[in-house]
């Protein structure tokens, strides 16, 4: 299953916003912000692991291509720990955790439940990276439900396509944390049972869509994920992970955003060599 907005509708959306000269403002900045070279910050509750984990990923991020956004944390150990963190990218097929949110939001606050057709878009849409079912709930939700539910789950960083490509909406590491928190934690967002059905979904994708944040995880976690990957003739592939490790005492998340990839590969490459360094750090402890 490709994440390169295979419909025609999706593809229709990219080479309007190439012709309309979206890319033209990012790539007039994006020399500036890269050379100040940030370096990874961490903070933690727990002595010493700041500085490790602050080492581990920057020895992860040695030598590769990948201009990489991250961010993750740990509830357990109250560390957090971020890389570009704001700075937006392309976001391919991860929003669709953002789709699916908003989608549960809209019913609960109409006060209606999910019909069977929308909740098998749902499932198509997360466990398999379905383009079609993707557009199809984008285009019932339509750009202010998105917008409505942006706002009310403080994401202010992510910001829609103009064209309404779903996979061109703007996002950020920092972002795409603040949903996996409302995903994994009570809160007034997102019900229980919202989070429930979107965590089991996340928990089903397909066995070939399984890479990213997932490597090195511990193998008593339980592993929600979504993945993306599009390319493009600015800033290259763009691949993202986006994870939710818990059970046996485990309580994290992690982001990885990557562009400027020479190919995919080395996109999930630098992703993984992240997430293996975080769950090194993170992962052993069990409940």
């Amino acid at each position: 299953m490709s994440h390169q907005l295979t419909s025609r509708r999706s593809r229709a959306a990219v080479c309007a916003a190439l012709i309309c000269g979206v890319l033209a403002p990012a790539a007039a900045v994006a020399k500036p912000a890269e050379a100040v070279s940030p370096s990874v910050s961490c903070v933690s509750k727990k002595t010493g692991l700041a500085a490790r984990l602050s080492e581990d990923i920057t020895a992860a991020l040695k030598g590769t291509g990948s201009t990489t956004a991250l961010a993750v944390q740990d509830h357990r150990t109250g560390t957090t720990c971020t890389l570009r963190a704001t700075q937006q990218v392309d976001s391919a097929s991860v929003v669709k955790v953002t789709v699916l949110a908003a989608l549960l939001w809209d019913a609960r606050r109409t006060g209606r439940p999910l019909t069977p057709h929308e909740t098998e878009l749902s499932t198509a849409m997360i466990t398999k990276s379905d383009n079609d079912a993707t557009s199809e709930l984008w285009g019932r939700l339509g750009p202010s439900k998105v917008k409505a539910f942006l706002r009310a789950a403080g994401m202010t960083r992510t910001t829609p396509d103009a064209g309404h490509a779903w996979g061109l909406t703007q996002i950020t590491a920092q972002d795409e944390q603040r949903l996996l928190t409302l995903v994994t934690s009570r809160n007034k967002i997102l019900d229980d049972r919202s989070r429930t059905f979107l965590l089991d979904r996340m928990r089903k994708v397909v066995p070939d869509q399984r890479w990213g944040v997932p490597a090195g995880a511990p193998a008593d976690a339980t592993v929600q994920l979504k993945n993306g990957w599009l390319e493009r003739s600015a800033h290259g592939w763009r691949v993202h992970s986006v994870g939710a490790f818990s059970g046996k005492g485990h309580d994290y998340l992690i982001t990885v955003l990557t562009q400027d990839n020479k190919t995919m590969n080395d996109g999930v490459s630098t992703i993984q060599a992240v997430a293996e360094a975080v769950h090194k750090d993170l992962g052993p402890t069990t409940g």
